[in-house]
């Protein structure tokens, strides 16, 4: 019997003595009462709803078809599914639609949505009732499972105040030894034990780093403490070279994904343990992690000695491996006998959401792109407040070498690349930057503006992180329609600002669906800063729908 197998949740236990032959998909999941459709990675999934989520309001988007960012549980109980005691249904993912309707029932008011990217729906799950004609040793381990805690006390725990997830990556090379390895893991197993691991707290799953890396567990394969501890207790010292860059390489690839676990919208933290110094190079395998938005720590236990320096393959590999070199992210630890007093100041460490500074989000996740009018209808002053405009959208968004891009492309009949994503590595750079643009003056051509922006400006990347926003003062005397048609299918949303005699058509033409959110007209020039904050917004809100 596997590891998995032996330690199923007390829930999937109950589940597969009343229904041998359930599939996994059946046994159920224990949710909190606010998780949403989204979190869940597979359609047909069982969960259990605790009790008491009637009492408080909960997110709901639609009636029958719910938009998956509704609260599951929320939702069951507004389809008259559940009642006050809670209980199991099943949650069948849905494609996306346009509105979601809101109603009022069963003492639960949902909301309306004009769109989202996917559903889910519910039904009473199917159950088969087993006979037991013998009793085998199957069955009397079953049984003997049955007076472990009670389901109530396992959607119970978990530090809610430290809801990350978590990757442990140890050092299981020759460097470390059997010895150390063991010291290694009771460090391991403090810090869990600490952390408070639990369905409504951090998840933790974990990779040996040794010759090649090694996933003993994902994200939520365990996600109660006593199971979690067990685990760690159980791993097996493999040996080999310490090829710490490849092990990051490894879990910043595959780990964090929803299919391993991975919930949206929590922080990504991978924790790196390394013993002396690694045989590899660190480059690739930070590089990724930090564009991956991942928070990794470096804990070096028992630093190279003066004599050891000349066989460190790099000297600076903490630096390279860190979220950010800011001396945050680094702890050092002299000795694995002396680790215990650095359970608790490292867990507070971990726990410190607001300087998690590697986590992806819109801010610091996007690629902007302003397309900008120069023709000799908007003049030099208006110019100048349409610099300033995109100034106070690009200061909402963390400008850095990893973090958001910004890109600018002038155009009259002629177009001109003023600056590239990749040219300006700071905020202050890139705002400098926009501000020095000089005025071109000229006539519009906005549609081979549009095909020239989407070709110089961008590169293909994930979902919903390139945006190109135009700001034109007047009509094309092309076609817009065609060429902003082919640059979201690129994946670029086109916002279209329109100032004093811009056709409202054409905007539209240029802009996203929906139309409404995507598009803003304003007669003057010094009503453009009046619409930085529904830009900023309207690009997070795209980002969220596709991350």
């Amino acid at each position: 019997m596997s590891r998995e197998s032996a330690l199923l949740p007390l829930t999937g236990l109950l589940l597969l003595i009343c229904s041998p032959f359930a599939s996994v998909s059946s046994v159920p999941q224990p949710l909190a009462c606010g998780s949403r459709g989204v979190d869940l990675t597979e359609t047909g999934t069982v969960v259990l709803c605790p009790p008491d989520c009637a009492q408080q309001r909960w997110s709901v988007f639609g009636t029958g078809m719910y938009a998956s960012i509704s609260s599951v549980c929320g939702a069951a109980i507004h389809r008259g599914l559940l009642g006050a005691s809670g209980g199991a249904v099943m949650v069948h993912k849905q494609p996306g639609r346009h509105q979601y309707v809101a109603s009022n029932t069963n003492g639960v008011q949902s909301r309306s949505l004009s769109s989202w990217t996917s559903s889910f729906d519910l039904t009473k799950p199917i159950s088969v009732p087993l006979e037991l004609t013998g009793t085998n040793t199957t069955e009397k381990q079953a049984n003997k499972t049955l007076k472990k805690p009670s389901v109530k006390k396992a959607l119970t725990g978990g530090n809610k105040d430290c809801q990350i997830d978590i990757a442990m990556v140890i050092d299981s090379s020759n460097n470390i030894g059997q010895r150390r390895f063991n010291l290694q893991k009771n460090f391991v197993t403090k810090l869990v034990a600490m952390l408070r691991v639990g369905q409504t707290g951090p998840h933790i799953g974990l990779v040996q780093a040794s010759g090649s890396p090694k996933t003993e567990f994902s994200l939520t394969n365990y996600t109660q403490p006593k199971e979690l501890l067990f685990a760690i207790k159980e791993l097996a010292f493999l040996g080999g070279d310490a090829n710490i860059g490849k092990a990051i390489m490894h879990t910043a690839d595959t780990f964090f994904t929803q299919e391993r676990g991975g919930r949206r919208g929590h922080p990504r933290v991978m924790v790196v343990l390394v013993d002396g110094w690694p045989s590899d190079n660190m480059d690739q395998g930070a590089m990724l992690a930090k564009e991956s938005g991942i928070n990794v720590f470096m804990v070096s236990v028992a630093k190279p000695s003066p004599e050891e320096l000349a066989m460190v393959h790099d000297k600076n590999f903490v630096k390279k491996a860190v979220c950010r070199d800011n001396g945050f992210f680094n702890y050092s630890i002299s000795s694995w006998f002396a680790t215990t007093k650095h359970v608790k100041p490292f867990t507070r460490k971990l726990c410190s959401l607001d300087h998690l500074l590697c986590s992806k989000t819109c801010y610091n996740s996007v690629n902007i792109g302003f397309l900008i009018d120069g023709s000799s209808s908007v003049g030099v002053d208006s110019f100048r407040q349409v610099l300033e405009f995109l100034a106070g959208i690009a200061r909402s968004f963390e400008i850095s070498d990893v973090g958001a891009h910004i890109g600018a492309v002038q155009f009259t009949y002629e177009q001109r690349l003023e600056f590239g994503m990749m040219d300006h590595a700071n905020k202050d750079n890139a705002i400098n930057a926009l501000r020095r643009i000089s005025y071109m003056n000229g006539g519009t051509a906005t549609g081979e503006a549009i095909t020239y922006a989407t070709k110089r400006l961008f590169r293909k990347t994930g979902p919903g992180r390139n945006f190109l926003i135009i700001v034109t003062d007047g009509q094309s005397y092309d076609d817009v329609t065609t060429p902003a048609a082919a640059a979201q299918k690129e994946g670029i949303f086109i916002y279209s600002v329109g100032v004093a005699w811009a056709p409202r058509h054409d905007l539209e033409s240029m802009s996203s669906e929906p139309k409404d959110s995507h598009t803003f007209f304003t007669r003057e020039f010094s009503g453009l800063t009046d619409f930085i904050p529904s830009l900023v917004r309207g690009i997070c809100r795209d980002f969220a729908a596709n991350n």
